[in-house]
Order: C-alpha cells, then structure tokens, then sequence
C-alpha cells in the first residue's frame, strides 16, 4: 500500500527576508528624515537669501529716489541767492516795501520748485524774509545761528544739515548757500524739503525701509514709532553735537533692541524685540548715500521664506513617505509571493489528496486579486485627483517665481500714478483745468492696465475644471504671454510669434491649456537663463479641416538643448536638470499627461541649430456655433 501521509515541512528561512527587508526599509526610512530636517536651517537659509534678493531691487529704488531729490535741490539756494532783490534786501533791511515782495516771490519759487520752505538770513541767523510767512509757524524773525547749515554756508560757501524743526516740527533736510554781492557775504538762502511722502510710499510694501545718519539715529522710516530711534551706540560728541544744534529731541534717542546676526555676503538675519517682549525676525540689508552720509536699509519680514522651506521640507518629508509605501508594497508583494511558492513546496506530497483544497486556496486568492484591482482602481482615482492638485500647485509656484516681475508691473503704474495725481493737484491749485484731466486721463489708463494684470492672474490661479471643448488656441497663448509677459520683461527676453488669422479652434480645457504653455515658456527661460537676450521662437502648424485635423504648437528655446539621457526622460515625474532646491521636475510631467488627457500629444526634439522644440499637437475643432459670427467669449 502507498503511504499518502505527507511530510512535516521544514521551516523555510527564506520566509525570514521579507522581516528583514521591511526592518531595512524603516531604517532607511528613520534616515532620511533625520537628514531632511537636519538640512532645514540650510534650507531656510537658502530661501531668507532669495527674499532679500527679491528687496534688492526697492532697496536699490528707494536709495536712487532719496539720492535725486537731495542732487535736484542742492544748487536751488545758489540759483536763488543770485536774485538782485535779496542783496538789495539785505542791504536795507529797513526797506519796509522789499519785504512783502521778498516774501511772496520766495513763496512763488518754493510753489514752482515743489520745496517746502525757502528762506533768507542775515550775517547773524536772523530770518528777514521767508516763503511761510503766511503760516503760523512762520520762520520770520526767527534766528537760526546755530544750525550748521548757516555757518557751513557762510564759511565753505555750501551748507547742508537734516534734522528735526524746531519751528514746523517737520523732519526735513536743508541746503544753504551764500547772498554775495561782488566778494560781500551779506547773508544766507536755505531751502528745506520734506521727506515725508517717500515714507508713505514705503508703508505700501510689505517689506520696512528705515535711514540711518552717522550717529546711527534713524531719520527716516515707515513705522513712526521708530523715528529717532538709534540702531547702535551714539557717540558722546554726536549727542552734545546733537543738542547744540538741537537735531533730534534728546528724549526720543531710545536704542532699538536689535540683535543681528550675519546671513550671506552682504545681508544679516536682525530680531527686533519691543517692549512687551515680542519679537520681529527680518531679513536685513543696506546701501550707502554718500554725501549726506546716510544708511538706507531695507529689513524683509522673513515669515514667507521660512514658511516657503518647511514647505520644502513637507514636500521632501512626502516624497520620502510615498517613496517608503511603493518600497514596501514591492516588499510585500515579493514576501507574498515567496509565501505562496513555500505552500506549494509543502503542498506538493499530498497534491492529489488536496486538490479541493487547492480550489478553495486559489478562489480566495482570486477574491484577494479582485480586492486588488479594486484598490488599485480607488488608487488610479487618487491619482487623478492629486495631478490635479499638482495642477495648481505648480501654478501657484510659477506666480511665485513671476513675484518680483509683477511687483515691478504693479510698482511701476503706481509710481506713475501718484506723479500724475501730485501734478494733477498742481495744475488744479494754478487752474490748468486742460492738463489735469489729461493727468487724470492718464492715471485711467494706468488703473486699466493694472486690472488687465490682476485678471489674468485672477484667471490662471483658478482651479481648472475637467471639461474639454473646443478653446481659441490663439487666445490662450495670447493670455499665457500676457501673464508671463513680466518675467520674460525681467529675463530680456524676446518671443516670436505670430497670432493666428483666424483663430484656430481645437480640443481641450482653457485653463489647463493655458498652463501647459505657461510651463513651456517658464522652461524655455530656465534653459536660457545664461543668454544675455533670451529668444523664444513659438510657431502653429495646422493639418487637415477643422473637423479631423491637428494643430501643432512648437516652442523653441536658444539654450544649450538637452542631452540624450534627459531627451529620453523629459517627462517623467521628478526628472529635472535644474540645480537641487530650483524645481520638483513635475512641470513637464504635468503638462504630459494634461495634453494626453485632450487626445493629444506632447513631445521634445533638438533643433539642428541648437536649442530645444517642445511641440503640443492637438485635434482641431470648428468653432462653436455662438461664436461662428464673432470673437470666442472667456
């Protein structure tokens, strides 16, 4: 008789590698989030640099303004003093008559050269005719001996002084030149102006911009409670030169508690701490004035770049999770499948003896691979919904980098505005009624070409839906030229391309459209950005009728192409030939997959002459039929 009773199986040690496998994979895992947070300070590091370098800019544009407007009134008090009718003043100060004229053409000149005060002394400070003498705090009478700007004048020919007034209590810098008649000295000319107005210019910025003299007292800056504040130790001689001249109130001299600490080349991290113990972290950076020998620094809050690193740093930490459950999914499959080899090694003896069994194993194995399918089906669903999440991430990120570009958009019509509207209410003050509308006219169009900007952000940072149609290809690279049409401005950069006529219909979604086109203009910049005239060349072929052909949108870069390994992985996810920190590679994956979703095709070539042609093909459309009479409606 045949013996069917089967053999104990012996223990497989094989069953053992998956434990030790996952064991591996955890600390792998515990690894490579102790680094990525060991890599945060760098990272946060990396990301204060760029927000102080994205202030760079204002810095250098607040430092020019103050620069100017100090070069355009210094040889006012020289050009004034040359008028005959100060020397004759001065000369007969007892002239009742001269003093009244005196008084209201220094009061026309100060209107016509947008100063505040002008005003004439005699050889011992004593004000005889001034441009206010219609104010109540006229400066008329008053002696202003001790201000060095009058014996600088009187001795080197030119003076200059800034500091608090002691008549208007209005900050204001002073230029001061002689009244000489032949080689007579018969007196002094001084022109004031006030800095106020560049302070609430400042206050529109998220960033803060003080002045600091020599003594390190701040003169200017948009947060008042800071005014004469001193960022650093005062000289004992600067605080008896301060009260001698009577610069600042004493009283007000309070330091500012703030510690500093270096950054980068030329910037440091400043905290400052107020009276109730709260703290502000700033990132902090100075440029010169050289001839009144101020400091002007700008100080970046650095909240959003510390949020931007631990943004990073999540994205890291997901990145290392995602890459953990796919490592063990495969762990699991394998130890799965090791499983099932050692049953049927043990199952092998008694086979014949255990074939009902074996049915009943493989139907639950095939109710195990139909859960399977079905997590996998739930798993392709979340998939979809987090591309269209990375979607809008990857929009939100290429307004990020367009940040400092539109900053200067938007500066650039605001400046203008408010020149517009300052000259406007001149013309209004003189009754050249004509030239304030036209100033006003102006100021309209500039509101207008700011709302032209901020809805075509507005458009392209909404969620996309997922409906496809026929779109006006022409109109959606017409509005993703508008939107980037900053940063390529900032780059240099020169595009090429020629609006279809007429419009090309073809199939897909607006929104989504317009931001593949976006990423492939942002990754023709990247590609160039050592070209000193970044050139992008964009160009439509269309084949066949509207009904059953295509349309091909070619972009094409001057940079150094790609090579064979990136041509080849160009649009896989997390693939990117930028530096570490400058991008996920997701744009161009992105982009892939949007275009296939519209039946359509995204590909990469070199061109013969150097630079890279990404091309968008596309199924065509006839136009729908409300639009078959005019233009297509957003």
């Amino acid at each position: 008789m045949i013996d069917r009773t089967a053999t104990a199986p012996l223990p497989d040690p094989s069953a053992a590698r998956p434990r030790r496998a996952l064991r591996g994979l955890l600390a792998v895992l515990a690894a490579a989030v102790l680094l990525a947070f060991a890599a945060l300070p760098r990272i946060e590091a990396h990301y204060l640099e760029r927000a102080g370098a994205s202030d760079r800019a204002t810095l250098r544009l607040a430092t020019e303004v103050l620069r100017g407007a100090l070069e355009r009134t210094e040889a006012l008090p020289a050009l004034i003093a040359e008028r005959p009718i100060l020397v004759q003043l001065l000369r007969e100060p007892e002239n009742a008559g001269l003093v009244p004229f005196t008084n209201e053409l220094l009061r026309q000149s100060a209107l016509s050269l947008d100063v505040s005060d002008i005003y004439v002394m005699d050889l011992e400070g004593r004000t005889v005719a001034t441009s206010n003498y219609r104010s109540e705090a006229s400066f008329l009478g008053r002696n202003f001996a001790f201000r060095p700007y009058f014996t600088e004048a009187l001795s080197e020919g030119v003076g200059r002084f800034h500091a608090l007034g002691t008549t208007s209590n209005q900050r204001g810098y002073f230029f001061a030149a002689p009244v000489i008649a032949e080689t007579e000295r018969l007196g002094v000319v001084a022109v004031k102006i006030t800095l106020d107005g560049y302070e609430e210019t400042w206050a529109n910025s998220e960033s803060t911009i003080i002045v600091t003299d020599t003594s390190n007292v701040i003169f200017l800056s948009d947060r008042p409670d800071w005014h004469f504040r001193t960022l650093g130790p005062v000289p004992e001689p600067a605080i008896e030169a301060i009260a001698a001249t009577r610069q600042y109130p004493l009283d007000a001299l309070q330091p500012l508690q703030a510690r500093r600490t270096p950054l980068g080349p030329d910037m440091e991290r400043m905290t400052v701490t107020d009276a109730e113990g709260g703290a502000e972290d700033f990132v902090f950076q100075t440029a010169l004035i050289a001839a009144p020998g101020w400091r002007v620094s700008i100080l970046t809050p650095t909240a959003p770049a510390i949020a931007q690193a631990w943004t990073v740093l999540g994205l890291v930490l997901l990145l290392i999770v995602v890459s953990g459950l796919i490592a063990a999914v495969v762990v699991q499959r394998r130890a799965q499948l090791m499983e099932r080899l050692a049953r049927q090694h043990s199952q092998q003896a008694e086979l014949e003896a255990r074939v009902r069994d074996r049915t009943r194993d493989l139907d639950e194995a095939n109710a195990r691979l139909r859960g399977e399918v079905e997590e996998r089906r739930a798993a392709e669903e979340r998939l979809r919904r987090t591309q269209a999440e990375l979607v809008q991430a990857g929009k939100l990120a290429a307004l990020g980098q367009m940040s400092a570009a539109l900053s200067h958009e938007f500066n650039q019509p605001l400046a203008a505005v408010k020149s517009y509207a300052d000259n406007a209410a001149t013309f209004l003050d003189r009754g050249r009624a004509a030239e304030a509308r036209e100033n006003v006219g102006r100021i309209s169009a500039m509101a207008d070409r700011m709302a032209t900007i901020s809805r075509h952000l507005r458009n392209f940072a909404r969620r996309p839906q997922d409906k496809t149609g026929p779109v006006p290809l022409g109109a959606v690279i017409a509005d993703a030229l508008e939107l980037m049409q900053p940063r390529l401005s900032k780059a240099g950069a020169e595009v090429r391309h020629l609006a279809p006529d007429p419009e090309t219909w073809v199939l897909g979604g607006r929104v989504r459209l317009q931001q593949v086109i976006v990423n492939l203009l942002s990754n023709a910049l990247d590609a160039m950005a050592d070209n000193d005239v970044p050139r992008i060349e964009m160009a439509l072929i269309s084949e066949g009728g509207p009904e059953d052909g295509t349309c091909r949108l070619d972009v094409r870069d001057h940079g150094p192409g790609l090579s064979k390994d990136a041509l080849a992985q160009a649009f896989d996810p997390f693939f990117t030939t930028k530096e570490p920190g400058q991008g996920l590679g997701l744009g161009l994956s992105i982009s892939y997959n949007i275009v296939r979703d519209f039946d359509g095709r995204l590909s990469v070539l070199n061109h013969p002459e150097g630079g890279a042609v990404f091309s968008v093909t596309l199924r065509r459309s006839a136009a729908p039929a409300e639009t078959q009479g005019g233009m297509a409606a957003e």
